[in-house]
């Protein structure tokens, strides 16, 4: 099975199923004589660990990464850092009834016909649970971008058909829930229990802001930083969509109100919007980089759907078990987690190249 690693430079490869006995990740290219700070590691994986309240799975795991190599003395070596990751709160049984039929919107299907065979516990490689791995890795990102004055903040701009009407974005937000307006989090907070009192889900679109990137960073034609990011944010699975600066709304918009009219300030460029959303021609101009995400509502819900099964016999399924009603508030963290990993990368080519 290809497409389990991500990065140039600094390349993560992860491993391990979400029913199997761990979970892991080997960061490989990450630099030396970086401090590595362990608790903000843990912070990081609590942020995405589930079980904590009702609006996330039932399901909660420790969470605590336990690294076996690359670093020393609480400083990064420069060699492959691995880390483990053990599942302990597995319920497998839950998939007994299913196992034979493909959940509508999952990557059952897919992977039962590219490679044959497919783990029905929880989903295998496909389950989002394999995304503890990118935010223990992006976790170590942070800290080395956190030395070269780089900070990542993801925010919950909607969820089901309450969309936050501001633009403001100032964190920290002043909330738990992970909203960008606070004043939004009862009205988010309803759609997902109705959802959930309706055996059903609901999705919702992350705004992720990134502070301090340095202008130079990303290469024209294939190599785009955008498209890099794009990549990153889209490879989870979760989500559907993805806009950087005003994405789509730039489709409505004149190009006089569009463009980024620039200034000398202090004796360098200045823009005096950011429409682009911090990169031109596929390279950082220096202003705060801003994309959003839309993630999709999580498929396995309590209702009675319609599917078909191995033998290609048409079936009833009705989903049980421990799942997220909204995937939003946890996948925060993991849009970070991507951001950082790809922009580490694109910072460590950079140097590489001059």
């Amino acid at each position: 099975m290809a497409g389990n690693s991500f990065g140039t430079l600094l390349n993560l490869t992860t491993f391990g199923e979400s029913h199997g006995r761990a979970i892991g990740g080997i960061l490989d290219g990450f630099p030396s004589g970086i401090t590595i700070d362990e608790d903000f590691i843990i912070s990081e994986m609590e942020r995405r660990r589930g079980g904590k309240n009702r609006f996330s799975t039932s399901r909660s795991e420790e969470d605590r990464p336990e690294i076996l190599s690359g670093v020393f003395d609480g400083k990064s070596t420069g060699a492959p850092i691995c880390f483990v990751i053990r599942n302990r709160e597995q319920k497998s049984h839950d998939y007994n009834d299913i196992k034979d039929v493909f959940r509508p919107s999952h990557a059952d299907y897919t992977y039962f016909m590219k490679y044959g065979n497919v783990d029905y516990r929880g989903g295998g490689r496909s389950s989002g649970r394999e995304t503890a791995c990118r935010v223990a890795a992006g976790a170590l990102a942070k800290l080395f971008l956190r030395e070269k004055g780089i900070e990542i903040h993801a925010g919950i701009r909607s969820i089901g058909t309450e969309a936050d009407p501001s633009s403001e974005f100032s964190y920290p937000f002043g909330n738990d829930f992970g909203a960008v307006n606070s004043a939004m989090v009862p009205l988010f907070e309803k759609q997902i229990d109705d959802a959930r009192a309706a055996n059903d889900s609901v999705g919702g679109i992350v705004e992720c802001r990134i502070y301090g990137v340095p202008t130079g960073l990303g290469d024209p034609c294939f190599d785009k930083l955008n498209a890099a990011l794009a990549r990153a944010v889209m490879s989870i699975g979760a989500c559907k969509g993805f806009e950087i600066g005003d994405g789509f709304r730039a489709a409505q918009m004149r190009g006089s109100n569009f463009n980024d009219e620039m200034h000398v300030q202090d004796g360098r460029a200045a823009f005096r919007t950011n429409h682009s959303g911090g990169i031109l021609g596929g390279i950082s101009s220096g202003e705060t980089i801003i994309f959003s995400a839309a993630f999709k509502p999580t498929p396995s819900i309590s209702r009675i759907q319609n599917t078909v099964d191995r033998q290609m016999n048409e079936r009833k399924i009705e989903i049980h078990g421990r799942h997220d009603p909204c995937i939003v508030p946890r996948a925060l963290v993991v849009v970070e987690a991507m951001a950082a990993l790809t922009i580490a990368d694109y910072y460590l080519r950079e140097k590489a190249y001059a």
